[in-house]
């Protein structure tokens, strides 16, 4: 059956055709496939695809209906960035995921849909646990999708081609590091410990400072990366000062920071640094020896990029809003 669902992809159980007719009929009345097709999707001019998936619960108002996996093209490769929860609880003040608060934990068959009922199924070369939701705050489901994504009777994919983006949640992420050879970004965004926590009042419950002391005792000189994700706000945390205090932390660390423009969102009082700020900050940590990259911005036209993901249907939408 295993082989039917993830090599053969079939979408009954009907389809499973090696199995007898008798047999079909007594696994159809108690079981189905568990995949669940998307709404709706979207494209934008930079050929990003976002999808809609729907988020029910029987009997229970959740309060949003929808959650977002967004594929992205680049040259030969398909990356899917899908969600692990509908909303989040984590409230970071800078994206609009966590502005709709916490509904509910997808399940691993939900999650696995993000990949598998999408028309790219069949050319994704990566996948990023960077959508919608803290996925360490749901790692029991998020281990399961991970499990049959690289087990050999699953996909069978290499570990090196999934990444799981965290704020770091310390016990659980030591687990992950444990149990799993993916790779893994955390979402930094400030090295001050009193800005951090402006940002993101997850630094009162984890410290950055504990998270990077965890992730020091792991190696990442091999295969296996770690990477941090620093958005950059105008006047907050593009200051040199900043980098170089960044630099500070990360210094022995085999890694790398990534560079993202923010994305405005409302009732937010930062906007994003321009691009000459964002060069000198690059070029600051580079000279200190940590790897940089500015990241190209993705799917802003269709709210597919980075802190924008909120579950909205295309007529909600307004991308000049």
């Amino acid at each position: 059956m295993a082989d039917w669902l993830y090599r053969k992809r079939v979408r009954s159980i009907d389809q499973m055709t090696n199995l007898s007719k008798a047999g079909r009929e007594r696994v159809n009345a108690r079981f189905d496939i568990g995949m669940t097709l998307p709404l709706e999707s979207r494209t934008s001019r930079d050929g990003t695809r976002k999808y809609l998936f729907p988020f029910r619960r029987e009997g229970v108002a959740t309060g949003l209906d929808a959650i977002e996996a967004v594929v992205i093209p680049d040259g030969d490769r398909r990356t899917v960035c899908v969600s692990s929860q509908a909303g989040c609880k984590m409230g970071c003040r800078f994206c609009m995921t966590g502005r709709q608060g916490f509904h509910g934990n997808l399940t691993a068959a939900e999650i696995l849909s993000q990949l598998l009922a999408i028309d790219e199924a069949e050319q994704l070369t990566n996948v990023v646990f960077m959508g919608m939701g803290e996925p360490l705050d749901n790692w029991s489901e998020v281990r399961r999708a991970i499990d049959v994504l690289t087990a050999p009777w699953g996909l069978a994919w290499s570990p090196k081609r999934i990444t799981l983006s965290s704020i770091g949640v310390l016990p659980k992420l030591k687990e992950y590091l444990d149990t799993s050879r993916c790779h893994l970004a955390i979402s930094l965004h400030d090295p001050f410990p009193e800005e951090r926590a402006s940002l993101m009042p997850v630094e009162k419950a984890y410290p950055i400072a504990e998270v990077l002391d965890l992730i020091r005792q792991y190696d990442f000189t091999g295969q296996r990366r770690v990477s941090f994700e620093y958005t950059m706000f105008s006047g907050l945390n593009d200051s040199l000062r900043h980098a170089d205090e960044l630099a500070r932390m990360l210094r022995g660390l085999e890694c790398r920071v990534n560079l993202i423009r923010f994305h405005q969102i409302p009732d937010f009082p930062y906007s994003t640094s321009d691009a000459a700020a964002m060069e000198r900050f690059k070029e600051r940590l580079e000279r200190r020896g940590i790897t940089t990259t500015l990241r190209a911005s993705r799917g802003e036209d269709i709210l597919a990029a980075c802190g924008l993901l909120a579950g909205m249907h295309a007529a909600e939408e307004d991308p000049k809003e």
